[in-house]
């Protein structure tokens, strides 16, 4: 895994807030979950109507959405009035991700024309108004300026992140806010303060391992779930990585690890180390031995006999053999040799 993905929750972040100053970049796809709208109007039963798919309905689709259905399947309740929640926004983005493909005003055609064949009041007039003020969200995505703020800096981010909130209160209800991108801010929030955490110059490793794992117990359990692993395995190399740049100890080390994943974990992980080590000494000593040969007055044949015996008592097993032939490769060509890290 290239190095730069230890930032993968930075990366998307940086991809999310990034794309609200491009108009009708497509939106992140989020995990469907279950969601508990309150609102006078809502009854104990929300109905989800299934919109008959047919050939008609392919009238609505861009070319490439040709073998898909339309995910439009936005709920109501007893009383005909649409829930506002994250199906309501795949429903407006399934049309606006067909820009490029059709232009603006046939996708707002091509959307009026279906609700108006599926839906009915007062739904019918709750959907079209939602539609054009997200619609005017998206558009004015784009007029917002990036803040003149180093893009290392959290602020930079934070800032983004503040002004798309602002704009959001301009065009929404607070409930229509919480439907629409409830799902996302939860995510947004949570990379941006762990990104705070990472970037704060008065933690060492240990503290921000801590503060770490204290932000991730906060998350909601289906979270928890999707980002465990990643997250780990990522502040993990982060924090590991800025402690031997400074020439830290294998104590700290240590105690970083110890906060974040707890002793199990660490002790599975410092075995890891062991073998690493082990396999990097393994290594280094086979290609110091195999330069003396290459560098002797030996005939190419004694040269190639020999090395293949000296692989033969460094590494027994077939698959480290041809592992650590792409030690040689680079070794020769004087590349850095790709140690795990």
């Amino acid at each position: 895994m290239q190095k730069y993905k230890l930032w993968i929750i930075l990366a998307l972040i940086i991809a999310c807030l990034g794309a609200l100053l491009l108009w009708l970049a497509p939106s992140q796809s989020v995990a469907e979950k279950t969601e508990s709208v309150q609102t006078m109007d809502v009854q104990s039963n929300p109905v989800l109507p299934q919109p008959a798919s047919t050939t008609a309905d392919r009238a609505w689709m861009s070319h490439s959405q040709q073998d898909t259905e339309v995910n439009c399947q936005l709920r109501l309740d007893n009383a005909n009035r649409l829930i506002v929640n994250e199906q309501t926004r795949n429903c407006f983005e399934y049309f606006i991700t067909q820009y490029g493909e059709k232009d603006i005003q046939q996708i707002k055609h091509d959307f009026k024309a279906y609700i108006q064949q599926n839906y009915k009041a007062p739904a019918l007039t709750q959907i079209l108004d939602l539609w054009d003020r997200y619609m005017n969200y998206r558009q004015k995505l784009g007029n917002l300026q990036a803040p003149n703020i180093d893009k290392e800096d959290p602020k930079y981010y934070q800032s983004v992140y503040a002004e798309m909130k602002n704009l959001r209160k301009q065009l929404f209800s607070d409930y229509e806010i919480e439907g629409l991108f409830g799902t996302e801010d939860t995510y947004h929030e949570y990379t941006l303060n762990r990104m705070t955490v990472l970037a704060d110059k008065k933690l060492n490793e240990a503290q921000k391992a801590q503060k770490l794992k204290d932000l991730f117990n906060q998350l909601p359990e289906d979270w928890k779930e999707n980002l465990e692993q990643l997250n780990k395995l990522e502040d993990l190399r982060k924090l590991t990585a800025d402690i031997k740049a400074r020439g830290g100890s294998a104590d700290e080390i240590h105690r970083m690890r110890m906060n974040l994943v707890g002793p199990e974990a660490t002790q599975r992980l410092e075995k890891l180390d062991v073998q690493r080590s082990d396999w990097k000494n393994k290594v280094n000593n086979y290609l110091n031995e195999r330069d003396n040969i290459m560098k002797s007055g030996m005939s190419d044949n004694a040269k190639q006999q020999a090395v293949q015996q000296l692989k033969a008592q460094h590494f027994s097993q077939p698959e480290e053999q041809l592992r650590v032939g792409t030690f040689e490769s680079i070794h020769d060509q004087g590349g850095k040799l790709p140690y795990s890290e």
